[in-house]
């Protein structure tokens, strides 16, 4: 724990310490056991200081430039040199940074290009659609007429046949491509290929391998798509939220399907957080850490695939893998629990083409501690000798503790 840090945890002790413990304690279980899953990471300390700036305190609704409150001349700096530097990482003719989480920048794509009961064609929830994309439960599923797209039973590939297909059907207004749970790379120019083709807009939600876009590991959907969705946490390292990228003949559009259509004020001390995240992922180091980010996820799935855990699509192009652990005798969701219990977080996921479910795991976290390979192989070994014997939990627990130790997310 830095200096700053230790002196934000003694003042808030002193003021609330009840909250104080359970920061505490939170801060003792990142420590201590291994972060597996996709969606997280670790933020730097730069980043961590932007968030409990005193832009917090700031209310910005608007942009820069226009603002409804006055004292925003901070505010607005701040958030061009997140567009900025936004716009020049992802090669971007306009960014928007506002959007407080990937949902709502999905939200606020839907709301500058469709109406309610326009036809959309996504990917299906059972193959890892995210609730965005048509859940019944969600604003998507309510508004607008969802037709989902599949995976190949045998390769667990998307079928691109089959969305051309459906898209010559129904003619939708818009096609969306990504997914919360898919590990190889999406053919973004195949999917502006099928979109031209029946006249529909392209929207990238992109939030999982944005980061790995800007370490430059994986494509870039900006040249393709119409909008692009992202989150600036999962391998990008910044402060959970979302932005939007799109190109200059939307920007209006879809500045104001955020503000004021979908959302209030901009969260500033968020916004400067994305900023300091940007400006880090532009960097040599973050290009290294992308690439090892996928070594890494290579390196995990291979070992899990030798312990005998089914791994979907064969393996992974991504920070993302997908396992299937009935062979171990264990369904994703016991699997989840056990391997809790021997601090390995992780989540469980809709397998494609069945009812069972099985486990998703990530390696952007384990990767900012400083792990490689050869940790990645054991990490395997461990998840499978808990899976096989839940006796081995304990063992396993220490064994966990001690690698964490070896690795520390933010060493003193």
């Amino acid at each position: 724990m830095t200096v700053t840090h230790a002196i934000e945890a003694d003042i808030l002790r002193r003021q609330d310490p009840q909250l104080a413990d359970v920061l505490l304690a939170e801060r003792a279980r990142q420590s201590t056991t291994l972060q597996l899953i996709a969606a997280e990471n670790f933020t730097s300390p730069a980043v961590l200081a932007a968030l409990g700036s005193p832009l917090a305190n700031k209310y910005a609704e608007g942009y820069p430039g226009s603002r409804y409150h006055g004292g925003c001349e901070m505010a607005d700096i701040a958030e061009r040199l997140a567009v900025e530097r936004a716009e020049l990482l992802f090669g971007a003719e306009h960014a928007n940074v506002q959007s407080h989480s990937g949902s709502s920048a999905v939200l606020a794509a839907y709301a500058a290009l469709l109406r309610p009961g326009d036809t959309v064609l996504a990917l299906g929830l059972p193959y890892g659609g995210h609730l965005t994309h048509g859940s019944p439960a969600n604003f998507s599923g309510r508004w607008f007429d969802f037709v989902g797209y599949g995976v190949d039973a045998e390769t667990g590939l998307i079928d691109y046949d089959q969305v051309r297909t459906l898209a010559r059907n129904h003619r939708p207004k818009a096609v969306v491509c990504g997914s919360i749970a898919y590990p190889r790379h999406i053919d973004y120019a195949l999917f502006r290929d099928i979109a031209d083709e029946v006249g529909a807009y392209l929207i990238a939600d992109a939030a999982h391998p944005m980061g790995l876009v800007a370490g430059g590991a994986a494509p870039n959907p900006v040249p393709y798509a119409d909008v692009v969705c992202a989150t600036t946490h999962k391998v990008l390292r910044g402060p959970r939220g979302g932005m939007i990228l799109c190109g200059s003949d939307l920007a209006e559009r879809v500045d104001r399907a955020v503000f004021p259509f979908t959302q209030g004020g901009a969260q500033m001390h968020t916004i400067a957080a994305k900023a300091v995240a940007f400006g880090e992922a532009a960097t040599p180091a973050f290009k290294a850490y992308a690439h090892q980010v996928v070594a890494n996820a290579r390196a995990l799935a291979a070992g899990l695939a030798a312990e005998g855990l089914v791994v979907t699509t064969g393996g992974t192009d991504t920070h993302l893998i997908t396992a299937d652990p009935a062979p171990l005798g264990v369904d994703g969701r016991d699997a989840r629990g056990r391997l809790a219990a021997a601090g390995m977080v992780l989540d469980c996921c809709a397998l494609p083409h069945g009812d069972a479910r099985g486990v998703r795991l990530g390696t952007g976290a384990v990767t900012t501690q400083g792990m490689g390979e050869t940790e990645m192989a054991r990490i395997a070994q461990l998840l499978a000798g808990v899976l096989r014997e839940e006796t081995e939990t304990q063992k396993a627990r220490e064994e966990v503790r001690e690698l964490a130790g070896r690795f520390p997310p933010y060493p003193a």
